[in-house]
């Protein structure tokens, strides 16, 4: 019999197929509640392939595991005729789905080669719990058309379902990591997935510090793991993705630029998705530790990035102090929601630095001596980094005192150079 993962998955999705848009109805009206075991085990154990029947202690898990899907099947159906169906009773019962799942490789030794059903069924779960809290929360239903953000956090409400889903997801974790089985026939060959998975939750509810004990166990347990070159890339992507965004929030940004570029390297190119979601964190992480920005052609094919950091970066190239405020005040809310706002306010000082060398620049040379090359002055009067500062910040109500912009000069060339050299200001 050929083993096939993902073509067993797609006999417990939640959604039928492009070429079969009735198969989730014909399935339910198949059978009755009262009659639904007896219907999947006789289908089951009555299999022609004598291979499937030979295994029945692991068929009676999976009719388990069926009769759980047709239950789920038809409050799903309920909900999407507009009946009086609701998310709540849709996940309630697509986690029956999963934790019979869960009972099947916990103590009926499902075979390694089922995880894609993991995967799928893991997925939906995450995915009807956020639909059920948004339920709860605005009081009527949603579509299930309608988008869920992946991994932003929400801007109100309680998420139980969520939170639930989350210690569901986590076992999944613990019955993947806690596999002795031999790497070919391992369950760890579903750690990344779920870990990914659990990322994505976590940072819905803005949870972020419960991914770094998923984060340590994989650690702990990478001695007995496939080397991470061996798992599929679109898992690896996504992992080195989310622990750069962790450690960018963690201001290392020098680590999260490496994971960042890497899962940037990594991508695919027809994915600019995404590329734009790798972009939102390394621009912001790049700008901080060479103090430079993307050009234009790299965000061509992303409005939304040249949106939310064309007129940023035009600022801080410009050293337009009043710009750059402008810019940061026009995308704080998408900032926020990104949590990248704290980041990219410390551009302002890369955008005082290039101000500041404007000045030196347009102060010209030095009288040369004796025809020698010409020098640029190193010496610069204060008043001009003040007229500077007010031009560039476009006040003109309060005149900066000497004082003001001797300080801003000095913490200035304390970033740029260290404390030793603010003693030559004078």
């Amino acid at each position: 019999m050929s083993c096939s993962g993902p073509l067993l998955a797609t006999t417990i999705t939640p959604i039928a197929p492009l070429d079969d848009p009735n198969r989730l109805i014909r399935f339910f009206e198949s059978s009755r509640s009262f009659a639904v075991t007896t219907d999947i085990r006789a289908c089951l154990l009555a299999h022609p392939n004598a291979e499937l029947r030979s295994i029945k202690s692991e068929a009676s898990a999976w009719v388990d595991v069926y009769v759980a899907y047709w239950k789920a099947t038809g409050e799903i159906l309920a909900v999407n005729n507009g009946e009086m169906g609701c998310w709540s009773r849709v996940y309630e019962s697509w986690k029956g789905v999963m934790n019979a799942l869960i009972r099947g490789y916990s103590n009926s030794g499902f075979e390694a080669w089922t995880i894609p059903c993991l995967y799928v069924t893991a997925r939906y779960l995450r995915t009807f719990a956020i639909r059920a809290d948004k339920e709860q929360n605005v009081g009527n239903g949603v579509s299930f058309g309608v988008d869920v953000q992946d991994d932003m956090a929400g801007d109100h409400g309680k998420n139980e379902n969520l939170e639930d889903a989350a210690r569901i997801i986590n076992r999944i974790f613990t019955l993947c990591i806690s596999d002795r089985a031999p790497l070919e026939i391992s369950r760890k060959w579903g750690l990344y997935y779920t870990t990914n998975l659990l990322f994505k939750t976590y940072f819905k509810l803005n949870s972020i510090g419960l991914s770094k004990n998923i984060i340590r166990a994989l650690q702990a347990s990478r001695i007995d793991m496939p080397p991470m070159e061996s798992f599929p890339k679109s898992h690896i992507v996504t992992f080195k993705y989310y622990v750069g965004v962790i450690l960018f929030l963690e201001e290392d940004y020098v680590q999260a630029e490496e994971y960042l570029t890497d899962a940037w390297n990594m991508c695919h190119r027809g994915a600019h998705r995404n590329q734009e979601l790798i972009l939102t964190y390394l621009i912001p992480c790049h700008l901080l530790t060479t103090h430079t920005l993307p050009a234009a052609d790299l965000l061509a094919p992303y409005p939304r990035l040249q949106r939310i950091f064309g007129d940023l970066g035009q600022s801080v190239r410009r050293g337009d102090l009043a710009g750059f405020d402008e810019a940061l005040a026009n995308g704080e809310d998408e900032f926020v929601r990104r949590r990248i706002y704290l980041t990219l306010e410390r551009g302002r000082d890369i955008a005082l630095r290039n101000l500041l060398r404007k000045v030196y620049l347009v102060g010209g040379f030095e009288e040369p001596k004796h025809d020698a090359t010409p020098l640029r002055r190193t010496r610069v009067p204060v008043a001009e980094f003040g007229a500077a500062l007010r031009l560039g910040s476009k006040t003109t109500d309060h005149l900066l005192e000497n004082d003001e912009v001797e300080c801003l000069l000095a913490n200035m060339i304390y970033k740029v150079r260290g404390p030793a050299s603010c003693a030559n200001i004078a």
